[in-house]
């Protein structure tokens, strides 16, 4: 038996940005993120702890000069991908682009409607959702059906997923699941 089974709570993605004020601002004003715990230099934050629903990430700030100092070649981002599991991904996908976030056309994938963005730095957020609306379906084709066009006032005619969707029997949701290079759905 591992010791270790009921011991490890909770994976939480550690992202290196160029800008902490750009990535605050994207997290949380245009996804709602709430700041939960932070440290500061000199009144600036450096590091910060923030969660939406039940997931979380920590965002640092490179730093571009000094004893300390670090900054990655390359693009930051690339081949990252963090995927959400929510209880409504078309919502998010509303809401967010109330906010002035560009979204991707929410597409059902693998049972799971899916809505995808990129933040500031390049990395990739994925929100899905559980759903027995048929593969490949994006919500402007189930929104037209009704005669309507999606927005973010509108709620779309989606059907709820039946309880353990796409689960097995007895599993627990996933919060926060992260995802490597290669996965690109409907990019």
């Amino acid at each position: 038996m591992n010791s270790n089974t009921n011991n490890v709570r909770q994976a939480v993605p550690f992202l290196g940005v160029a800008s902490m004020e750009r990535s605050l601002a994207y997290y949380l004003e245009g996804l709602g993120f709430a700041m939960k715990n932070r440290w500061e230099v000199n009144g600036k934050v450096r590091w910060c702890w923030l969660e939406l629903g039940g997931a979380a990430l920590m965002l640092q700030e490179f730093l571009k000069g000094g004893h300390d100092s670090w900054v990655p070649k390359g693009k930051l981002g690339v081949g990252m991908s963090i995927c959400f599991t929510c209880e409504d991904a078309v919502a998010i996908y509303h809401e967010v682009g109330a906010r002035g976030i560009a979204a991707s056309e929410p597409q059902v994938g693998n049972g799971l409607w899916v809505t995808g963005l990129t933040d500031p730095d390049g990395y990739r957020l994925f929100f899905n959702s559980a759903t027995d609306t048929p593969e490949e379906t994006k919500l402007s084709e189930v929104a037209e059906s009704v005669g309507r066009a999606p927005s973010p006032a509108s709620d779309p005619p989606v059907r709820q997923p039946s309880q353990g969707a796409r689960r097995g029997s007895g599993d627990p949701p996933h919060l926060l699941q992260v995802m490597w290079a290669g996965f690109r759905p409907y990019s």
